[in-house]
């Protein structure tokens, strides 16, 4: 499963929201599912890439687990990565055209409809679709409600350090969907029991980052802006963790 796509699946989002200059498609809606598409390929290739990497594979102590047990991590995973899109795409401050801001609240609700129709795609059985939906929706809940204390939380431990500014709440709100995903996501993996486990959780945020940041970059045509700059990830994952 090739997990270079990230890029490449928001490349051309902006030139196919203008139906007029498109005959290839016949709505938004229908453009919405094409872009879906592409977005969950992108989104199931970074999480296998994840769950490929050493990075991930030794502190999570894969190996010694039972399949059904990687598979639950996986599956984890492929939401994880999934559910960011999501927010992603509902996130306020993206430097998009009106008319392509338009286009992405199209987009966001036919991301979990693009996934269903490849798993069903690929054989997967109609029980199994509809737990893969509902499973969907249990973490966008709990991520997208989480926003809050994550942002409030980091808030508080830079003000311990210096007197915020306002790049420095700027740059805090960019991060705010990775950092939030990245600590449920953790949870999930671990079962609740991440005491020990940094190692893991900065393979994970460091992960979630990358293709956030590449995805954030396609959708905003190509540019990232000053305090975009604050999403990539460094060698120690920018010292959030």
């Amino acid at each position: 499963m090739s997990a270079r796509v990230p890029t490449a699946a928001c490349a051309g989002i902006a030139q196919r929201s203008n139906v007029k200059k498109n005959r290839q498609f016949e709505s938004f809606e229908r453009m919405a599912e094409a872009a879906a598409a592409n977005l969950v390929r992108a989104a199931a290739g970074s999480a296998f890439e994840l769950f490929s990497s050493r990075e991930f594979r030794g502190p999570a102590d894969l190996e010694r687990l039972a399949p059904t047990e990687q598979d639950r991590i996986f599956n984890e995973l492929v939401v994880s990565f999934i559910v960011l899109v999501v927010l992603l795409l509902e996130t306020p401050d993206l430097e998009v055209t009106a008319e392509l801001s338009g286009f992405l609240g199209t987009l966001k609700g036919a991301v979990p409809e693009a996934h269903a129709a490849y798993l069903k795609s690929v054989g997967v059985e109609s029980v199994h679709v509809r737990d893969w939906k509902k499973l969907i929706r249990m973490r966008y809940d709990e991520y997208a409600g989480g926003r809050h204390d994550v942002r409030a939380a980091g808030m508080q431990l830079e003000a311990q350090r210096k007197t915020l500014g306002l790049d420095d709440l700027s740059k805090m709100q960019l991060l705010v969907p990775v950092h939030v995903v990245a600590i449920g996501c953790h949870r999930h993996v671990c079962r609740g029991r991440t005491e020990g486990r940094d190692e893991l959780l900065r393979a994970t945020f460091k992960s979630l980052a990358k293709f956030y940041v590449e995805l954030r970059v396609g959708l905003e045509g190509g540019r990232i802006a000053p305090t975009g700059r604050a999403l990539v990830p460094s060698k120690d994952c920018g010292g959030a963790w």
